[in-house]
């Protein structure tokens, strides 16, 4: 494949990988991923910033040998998970006078993870600029979005800032440049709620610097290249807010049906008033829709029946998820059923520990929901509705 020029011998050699199904076995990729990778030919000297996922090496290698790329003297290590990194041991082999420059934890996880040899690593201060001969890397770090070795390459000459993870999307593309449409929104949205969100205090920092630095083009390493820096960075601004938006969203799971009728309930109520809603049956649900909605979500309500005296286990992993995703909801509730008793909201709530919410009363019922269990579910409603109120919400 022939490289495609971004800009003054500065090309695109990365790979889409249409066939991928979950990233970290974990997250189903609706549209595959791309690993990005940037070369930069200055008057003196190459670089290459970022390579690619191990199983892609042997095609981003023959499109390196194709483009007749012979000489390296730099590769940018911007973060050292495998799918920035992973051809960087044959890299080292195909060009053995190249270097690999990065930050100290990003040297550490390099040696560790794909036993890369120290001699082969410089590291660069936060700060630090390298000179290509006419263009400059000037390296910024930048740690928790989202790993604590990342860092960002910015190329002063043609004002273009490569933010690794960053601002990026599980997606992939013939054309390099975003074209700005709902179907790009969503798909960085469903990409920051699944990796960025617990970082969100950190995401508002760089987003502000970025809007600071005002840079031609913003180049992640997964998803297209923005020329419209803007629509990215709002969205970003937007999705790492502290404030959320007027939804509740519902994670279910129901074994007889009573749980399904006091949740169908619910969303009815919460519609007639006005809030928006999203339900999540966690049995067949993906789980990157429900991070999705986390990103907007002002109050979860979690419902579930008890099993064996504690919570159904379909539960438990989605719990785990929201928990360490760590989403800006304001408030919480739980409602269930059970047959013969147990401690379902009390083990449900250590695993949320990490949710700083208010918490909402709860409804648990014996068995089948009942008239009087209906009107408590009606002052649940109106308990969600007035938080929200109060929030100017609605």
């Amino acid at each position: 494949m022939k490289f495609k020029e971004i800009k003054n011998n500065i090309y695109y050699c990365g790979l889409n990988d249409v066939n991928r199904k979950y990233f970290d076995e974990l997250i189903p990729l609706e549209h595959g991923t791309s690993y990005n990778s940037y070369l930069v030919i200055g008057s003196e000297k190459t670089a290459i910033i970022d390579t690619t996922y191990h199983p892609k090496t042997e095609e981003f290698f023959n499109n390196l040998n194709g483009n007749n790329v012979t000489k390296i003297d730099y590769i940018i290590a911007n973060h050292g998970e495998q799918d920035h990194t992973g051809a960087l041991p044959e890299m080292l082999k195909k060009y053995p006078d190249a270097i690999i420059l990065t930050n100290p934890k990003c040297k550490e996880n390099i040696m560790e993870m794909l036993l890369v040899s120290e001699d082969k690593i410089r590291v660069i201060a936060d700060g630090e600029e390298v000179s290509l001969g006419d263009k400059t890397l000037k390296f910024i770090y930048a740690p928790w979005v989202h790993w604590p070795d990342t860092m960002f390459t910015y190329l002063k000459e043609d004002n273009m800032l490569f933010t690794c993870d960053f601002l990026g999307a599980h997606y992939t593309f013939d054309n390099i440049y975003a074209e700005c449409d709902d179907k790009l929104y969503n798909g960085a949205k469903r990409y920051f709620a699944e990796i960025m969100m617990p970082f969100s205090p950190m995401c508002r920092k760089y987003v502000q610097m970025i809007r600071e630095m005002n840079p031609e083009m913003l180049l992640p390493s997964h998803g297209p290249i923005y020329k419209d820096c803007k629509f990215i960075v709002d969205a970003y601004a937007d999705w790492a807010s502290e404030t959320g938006k007027n939804l509740v969203l519902i994670p279910y799971v129901s074994m007889y049906n009573s749980t399904k009728e006091m949740v169908d309930y619910l969303n009815k109520k919460l519609n007639q008033k006005g809030i928006q809603t999203a339900l999540y049956n966690v049995v067949d649900g993906d789980l990157g829709e429900l991070a999705t909605a986390l990103v907007d979500a002002t109050t979860i309500v979690i419902g579930a029946p008890m099993v064996l005296a504690g919570p159904h286990p379909m539960i438990v992993g989605p719990a785990y998820l929201i928990n360490v995703l760590r989403p800006k909801a304001q408030f919480i509730s739980y409602i269930g059923s059970y047959g013969w008793g147990g401690n379902l909201f009390g083990k449900l709530e250590e695993f949320l520990s990490n949710l700083r919410c208010e918490p909402i009363e709860p409804l648990l019922v014996k068995g089948k929901p009942k008239k009087e269990d209906f009107e408590k579910l009606d002052k649940l409603a109106e308990s969600i509705y007035t938080k929200h109120k109060e929030l100017n919400l609605l």
